[in-house]
């Protein structure tokens, strides 16, 4: 089998695809040539944001589409992807890029006054974890992605340290990777490749949120032999670069994306 032929609509669908690295990896790849379905849930404020983004996306010559939804809602998901599927068709596209970057999670520490209930944990895993399985189920029973597919998940090194009030997020990213490994091996014989990628520390509307932040970027600068941070930018160009033909024996990994920050004292 082969990669569909560059003259074939090339779409790629992005879970949080209103700022950080899911903005940033929407503009770069309608660069690449690729239309946008992007998937947010913002208020009025954010809005405003995600009609910039669509703007840049267009001036590339790519079609930009956005939902704006809770993208961990089953009905809300099937009801995109109808509507993505129905394209696809009328046009003979194809989804070869599917990205996880939802970062919507609780912060809040397991011990003491204010601490994470069941309900906050129940959600944080299933929107920054669960939901990449659930997303990846039905695109691939609606047959919308074929050989040559890419998967991307955004985890974080918090994944294997402890950070004041992230042990929820840490949970759903460890799941996240433990997801993407399962699915590897499953689609392999589909010839779609499923990465996880570790950016740096970056800072985002979400790392913002993290309590002391501002340390956590100070000590990162410190880390990284570049002495910067890392920005969404630097992701996005990875995930084209990844999503290019020659990179289909890469799959199941956890690939740092961080200018060396991981293996830095």
């Amino acid at each position: 089998m082969k990669h569909a032929q560059l003259s074939t609509p090339r779409w790629a669908l992005i879970l949080g695809a209103s700022s950080g690295f899911g903005a940033a990896t929407a503009k770069e790849l309608a660069k690449a040539g690729y239309h946008i379905a992007g998937v947010h849930l913002d208020r009025a404020a954010g809005v405003a944001q995600v009609e910039q983004i669509k703007q840049a996306i267009e001036e590339s010559g790519q079609r930009a589409w956005y939902f704006n939804i809770n993208a961990a809602d089953e009905k809300k998901r099937e009801a995109v992807l109808d509507e993505l599927q129905a394209d696809l068709e009328k046009n003979a596209g194809t989804l070869a890029v599917l990205m996880h970057s939802l970062a919507f999670g609780t912060l809040k520490p397991y011990i003491g006054d204010d601490v994470i209930s069941e309900r906050n944990m129940n959600m944080t895993l299933d929107v920054m974890g669960h939901s990449l399985a659930y997303w990846t189920q039905s695109v691939v029973k609606r047959g919308m992605m074929g050989y040559g597919g890419r998967i991307f998940a955004m985890t974080s090194s918090g994944s294997t340290r402890v950070i004041a009030s992230y042990g929820a997020v840490s949970a759903a990213k460890c799941a996240l990777e433990s997801h993407t490994r399962q699915l590897a091996v499953e689609l392999a014989p589909r010839g779609i490749t499923v990465n996880c990628l570790r950016g740096g520390v970056t800072k985002t509307p979400a790392s913002e949120r993290i309590p002391d932040s501002d340390k956590l970027f100070a000590e990162a600068v410190r880390r990284n032999p570049h002495r910067r941070l890392t920005t969404p930018e630097d992701v996005a160009q990875a995930v084209v670069a990844l999503s290019n033909p020659g990179t289909d024996w890469i799959t199941g990994n956890v690939i740092n994306v961080d200018g060396g920050e991981e293996i830095a004292g």
